[in-house]
């Protein structure tokens, strides 16, 4: 049996380990998506912080290790991958919520200069300490639910001082948890209110100020845009991505998620990791999709705090395609850091089964974030990111008893955080 050098961990005693890969595989597709393998009374090998090896607790032989920790009949998972959250924002808009439960609908709010707009307003004269100070407390919490690589937004600033704040404070995160955190550039979430009526400008402004100023200092690993009914322009949009390409910088697409406007057909011709909504799409949004290299991920919280249609992940899957899910944790539209929470809903409102779910917050959610070398499922040389839980037969039972938190301790790279 293969071993990595280094520290090593051996931790026994385990009731099940569910999501191995012995052939390890960069995106599971259509069917592929409902099988998950697992092993019984199991142990499991970090070494470096990396998963090392697994077996049987009755093999005669475990191997050696500089410390071994009995999980005591608690069941295994990998760390869960959240590819897509703003959870860098000043204060919730749940004022703006109470509109809604009267009948206003998000895009009417949005035009009366709530919505995006609202946060942006907010955050630009926040205090960057107690925004940092804010912002962890909320990734200590997804992390809690077994959360750990985890994807932040900017986009609440839509100005270069106050997206470049945004992104400092992801990245002091990042140094200050042991997550892996992955930071998205979203200046084109919304027209700030200094560019009313002059969207290209805007465009251009985003184009020739503040991108420049996000590579100097290194701040992002991928951009995105808000290509959608109201937003960004499927013309726009390109011409943003084909910007930040030039920067190094790689696409991912908020799209169709008020309507089909184009966003599925622009993230293909843009070469982006993934499409994320896609609350709306037809026949040929599916026909681009799989002739493209673009992850379809849906965001289920938004759809149901939102009260608007779910992204159709039977006809996506049953495309043969693959599929992820998200939080999209933000203030206005998914206030949900749990993604035991987000798992529920793939499976009680998208029809997925509870397998496809897991594998679309795992190994499908690394892959948008072109991360599945490293994370997404327990395989020999991945980081020993994992959680524990009483709950039995995990797979199945975490997502039916939602609305609680099954992690009993989380893992990253071989630590207990």
């Amino acid at each position: 049996m293969l071993f990595l050098q280094g520290m090593r961990k051996l931790f026994t005693d385990i009731r099940s380990i569910h999501g191995i890969e012995t052939d390890p595989k960069s995106l599971l597709k259509g069917t592929e998506m409902s099988r998950v393998d697992s092993i019984h009374d199991a142990w499991l090998l970090s070494d470096n912080g990396n998963f090392a090896a697994w077996g049987s607790m009755q093999d005669s032989n475990l191997p050696n290790a500089d410390e071994i920790i009995s999980l005591q009949g608690l069941e295994v998972l990998p760390g869960l991958v959240d590819s897509h959250t703003h959870c860098i924002f000043a204060e919730p808009r749940s004022g703006e919520w109470e509109l809604r439960l009267k009948g206003a609908t998000y895009e009417e709010i949005a035009a009366a200069g709530g919505g995006i707009l609202n946060s942006a307003a907010k955050l630009r004269s926040m205090d960057e300490e107690w925004l940092y100070e804010q912002s962890l407390n909320r990734v200590l919490t997804m992390i809690a639910h077994g959360s750990t690589t985890i994807e932040i937004k900017s986009g609440y600033g839509l100005s270069t001082e106050s997206e470049l704040k945004m992104l400092r404070i992801a990245h002091r995160i990042k140094k200050n948890v042991k997550a892996t955190i992955k930071t998205t550039f979203l200046g084109a979430h919304a027209v700030p209110p200094e560019f009313n009526g002059r969207q290209d400008d805007y465009v251009a402004h985003i184009i020739n100020q503040m991108l420049p100023a996000v590579s100097e200092d290194g701040l992002a690993d991928h951009m995105d845009v808000f290509c959608d009914r109201g937003f960004f322009t499927p013309e726009q949009t390109l011409q943003l991505l084909e910007a930040a390409a030039r920067y190094g910088l790689p696409a991912k697409i908020h799209a169709n998620e008020l309507g089909i406007t184009g966003g599925v057909q622009v993230a293909a011709q843009a070469g982006a990791w993934s499409a994320d909504h896609l609350e709306h799409i037809g026949a040929e949004e599916i026909e681009c999709l799989r002739n493209s290299e673009v992850m379809p991920v849906g965001l289920p919280g938004t759809s149901y705090f939102l009260d608007i249609p779910y992204t159709p992940a039977r006809m996506i899957i049953d495309a043969g395609l693959p599929f992820a899910l998200a939080s999209d944790f933000n203030p206005g539209s998914s206030p949900v850091c749990n993604m035991q929470m987000i798992w529920s809903l793939g499976c009680s409102r998208m029809k997925m089964l509870p397998a496809e779910a897991f594998n679309a917050i795992t190994l499908n959610a690394a892959h948008s974030l072109r991360l599945e070398n490293t994370a997404g499922s327990i395989a020999i040389g991945k980081q020993a990111d994992f959680w524990t839980t009483e709950t039995g037969n995990a797979v199945q039972s975490v997502p039916y008893f939602f609305g609680v938190n099954h992690a009993n301790a989380v893992y990253c790279k071989g630590t207990k955080v």
